[in-house]
């Protein structure tokens, strides 16, 4: 499996369970979880979607293991971020600190996400230019 493989497929398990969590939050009536149903389309369903593309663009990066750990760094924190996040909304207090150690981890994923953004740049410089000539 490849890195945006991987992305594009848990992008829409995140999809499909915030939709659910819309779903049910319209059906009861109540919205107090909306705070993790926004955290969990943006960072589950945005964020994995727009990783995904971009690892396909770049096919030796999307085969890499470290590409592949990123999104699963990114996907564990997401779900505990939601859950934390939804916990919080709901009343449960004991659940701040592990919101912010699920957003540290995500913020670990987008600089290791970050570090691919910036990496080819600079190897693309340093690689020597291919120069074609006009077939005559």
């Amino acid at each position: 499996m490849t890195a945006s493989s991987l992305s594009f497929k848990l992008a829409v398990l995140f999809v499909i369970a915030g939709m659910a969590m819309g779903i049910g939050m319209a059906a009861s009536q109540d919205h107090s979880i909306m705070p993790a149903h926004a955290h969990l389309n943006l960072l589950g369903w945005v964020s994995l979607f727009l990783f995904g593309i971009y690892y396909e663009r770049r096919p030796s990066l999307d085969r890499s293991r470290l590409a592949m750990i990123q999104v699963v760094i990114w996907s564990i924190g997401t779900i505990v971020l939601t859950v934390a996040v939804a916990a919080l909304h709901l009343g449960y207090t004991a659940f701040d600190p592990v919101a912010a150690l699920a957003s540290l981890i995500i913020l670990a994923a987008m600089v290791l996400f970050a570090y691919f953004v910036f990496r080819p740049a600079r190897d693309t410089a340093a690689s020597p230019t291919v120069r074609l000539t006009p077939a005559e």
